[in-house]
């Protein structure tokens, strides 16, 4: 929880300074909606059903038919464009039980959705920022290499030819204005618009699809979504969905493995194991515990009766950025004997030292 929350901080303050607002829409809708969105037609064998009030529902397997639903809240006007909703959306999805895979594919995640609307002459720009933003948190803030596949018009599909042309069209043209290197997936696309996928590369060779961007006209026709144009009349939006990290739960699992638990600093889950060498060093090491606390990191005390060249290791192996062992000498001076995890020990240093160690340490929530 530690690592998910740290990182969803990122992802809201990021998501903010890039101009989206966010919204949650409800676990559970009513059929109809389903029907109406072509969900129903298109995907109800991978969906969940109840029934409430002798009425049919369904469990959200995606968030989209809730995002129309906030859009038509208000009337919209071009001045408006683009909107850049975006939602942490729980969704539950039918998956067979010889499909599932520890947090890579579960039947129950967190989608990191967004839904942007915008006019015909925006839809270059917006798909341009949503490429911007991706290429930024894998391959800056995680380090992670990754290709770009274009997928196309499915055989199930929804609407007519020429929409797709030209929704197909406007994907290519922002790969290639961006200068993005893509692969072509024929017939990979979603049932409601063609879509630029992002696969990333982990530790050890694998692919696993994250981000996407869904180019769609098929739901603002469905919904009715319109907006006041300059010239006083009713348009239709274009939509664009999107994902970053995709399923929260499976990037988890692809830092867990990409870092080998080595997490970078800014989002370790315990960042400074303090560990007092024997009872009469406790007082102390609390009282740092409480001060790391205060500057906002995650600190930890091994108090346990075990020797102390034990629990160094442990600490070791449990891949903690950075020990602080406290003896007599410290407790005297008030100061910190610091080892860390790659460099080792580092010797003595005051409180003030530390601190600015640890400031100095990449992080992109202070950015």
């Amino acid at each position: 929880m530690a690592v998910i929350n740290t990182l969803l901080d990122f992802w809201r303050k990021e998501h903010q300074r890039r101009g989206y607002e966010e919204i949650r829409t409800p676990l559970i809708l009513d059929r109809a909606l389903w029907i109406q969105s072509g969900h129903w037609d298109h995907y109800k064998e991978n969906m969940y059903f109840t029934e409430i009030d002798e009425a049919p529902f369904a469990v959200k397997p995606m968030n989209c038919p809730g995002g129309m639903l906030v859009y038509k809240t208000h009337l919209r006007s071009y001045r408006d464009m683009p909107l850049r909703m975006a939602e942490l959306g729980i969704v539950h999805r039918h998956e067979r039980s010889g499909a599932l895979h520890g947090l890579m594919r579960v039947r129950c995640f967190t989608q990191d959705d967004a839904h942007l609307y915008c006019r015909p002459d925006q839809v270059r720009q917006e798909v341009m920022g949503i490429m911007d933003l991706c290429d930024y948190i894998y391959k800056d803030v995680f380090g992670f290499t990754y290709h770009v596949e274009l997928s196309t018009r499915p055989e199930n599909s929804m609407g007519e030819p020429e929409q797709w042309d030209a929704a197909e069209s406007a994907l290519k043209e922002a790969l290639e204005s961006s200068g993005t290197k893509y692969r072509v997936n024929e017939g990979d696309g979603a049932f409601y618009g063609p879509k630029i996928d992002f696969h990333l590369e982990d530790c050890i060779g694998r692919t696993w699809q994250c981000g996407t961007i869904q180019l769609d006209f098929q739901m603002p026709e469905r919904f009715d979504l319109t907006y006041v144009g300059e010239d006083g009349k009713e348009h239709r939006p274009v939509m664009l969905h999107r994902t970053v990290l995709g399923s929260v739960e499976r990037f988890l699992g692809i830092l867990i493995e990409n870092y080998a638990g080595a997490f970078p600093f800014w989002i370790a889950p315990v960042q400074v194991k303090l560990i007092p060498i024997a009872e009469a060093h406790q007082q102390y090491v609390h009282e740092l515990a409480s001060v790391f606390r205060e500057w906002g990191l995650r600190a930890s005390v091994d108090e346990r009766d075990e020797k102390l060249g034990k629990r160094i290791r442990d600490a070791q192996l449990e891949k903690v950025p950075y020990m602080i062992v406290i003896g007599d000498k410290e407790a005297e001076t008030k100061s910190l004997s610091v080892r860390e995890r790659a460099k080792g020990d580092l010797g003595s240093m005051t409180l003030d030292e530390f601190h600015a160690l640890c400031d100095a340490e990449p992080n992109p929530l202070k950015k």
